[in-house]
């Protein structure tokens, strides 16, 4: 009896990163011209090019202040729960303490379930920042010092410890077991980096995730190795580094292409400081028996420093 398809390829989207940012342009965009102020002549300030306070768009919840303001009222979803194949991947991202993904993890799965109103995900897919799948790393036969010793590669040339990437999914291992998660899966991970992986893990992956933009064929290793381990091969286009600091600054500072929630040194008005991107999550939920994607979203979240 034949079986299905070794590697299910995802249709290539625009990039991750080009369309986070043109998502979250174009919210604050719609969140700013939905805005009436009435200014000190009694004409609506939406005839005016300034754009309206960000106080007025946005919305301040225990001490987070949500870009724009968030309703979480209405179900993100017009069908029930069961209708739905619910995939999310949670972005982590450089620079950020590896401590704090546990609790990234968890308020990153309870932003989706608020916004879609339900009580789980089906598949949740991590990426660690840095790491890539190399398919040259494939063709050898012998694994390289690092793969030996535990450690791999990143795409930035630094180091990336896998007992560190364990730490983290022991977290994911917690929410899989409170029944939020039901499959965990991974982003970028190659045959030597899995055979490390998968033997310290409780709860083993069910997905990898690879970006196969510098090979059009994904490597036989690979897929001997991903069939062998019951691990399903997806293929994706993001970026690791999804929301770099000088965009997030971009996109949230004075200027023309802002959205004039910084300040900076010639104008007084916004927050001070520097924004440093923690996390992104994208999810996306499509209806079982049409294939049909209904929602797809992000949520980012930045610290103030």
């Amino acid at each position: 009896m034949g079986g299905g398809p070794s590697v299910i390829r995802r249709a290539a989207f625009e990039k991750s990163n080009t369309e986070l940012t043109t998502a979250l342009r174009g919210n604050i965009v719609e969140s700013q011209q939905g805005v009436s102020i009435e200014n000190t002549d009694g004409t609506d300030n939406r005839t005016h090019e300034s754009p309206p306070p960000f106080e007025a768009w946005t919305s301040l919840e225990d001490s987070n202040l949500f870009i724009p303001a968030v309703d979480f009222t209405h179900s993100g979803l017009a069908e029930d729960r069961p209708q739905y194949d619910i995939t999310v991947k949670l972005f982590y991202l450089p620079d950020v303490p590896t401590e704090q993904r546990g609790a990234h993890t968890r308020e990153a799965i309870d932003l989706v379930l608020k916004e879609l109103h339900v009580p789980s995900i089906d598949l949740l897919i991590v990426s660690f920042p840095g790491v890539a799948f190399d398919a040259d790393d494939e063709e050898e036969d012998e694994a390289s010092d690092d793969v030996a010793s535990g450690r791999s590669s990143s795409e930035n040339g630094e180091i990336d410890d896998i007992d560190v990437m364990l730490e983290t999914w022991r977290a994911l291992e917690k929410l899989h077991k409170e029944g939020i998660i039901a499959r965990l899966g991974l982003s970028e991970f190659g045959t030597q980096r899995l055979m490390k992986f998968l033997p310290k893990t409780s709860i083993r992956p069910s997905v990898d995730q690879i970006n196969v933009r510098d090979c059009c064929v994904v490597p036989k290793p690979l897929i001997l190795y991903a069939k062998q381990e019951e691990i399903e091969l997806l293929t994706h286009n993001d970026c690791t580094n999804i929301l770099p600091r000088g965009t997030l600054r971009e996109l949230l500072g004075p200027g023309h292409s802002g959205a004039g929630i910084l300040a900076d040194h010639e104008r007084e008005k916004g927050l001070h400081g520097e924004v440093e991107p923690q996390w992104v999550v994208k999810y996306t939920a499509v209806v079982k028996n049409r294939g049909v994607v209904e929602n797809k979203g992000y949520f980012a979240v930045a610290k103030l420093v």
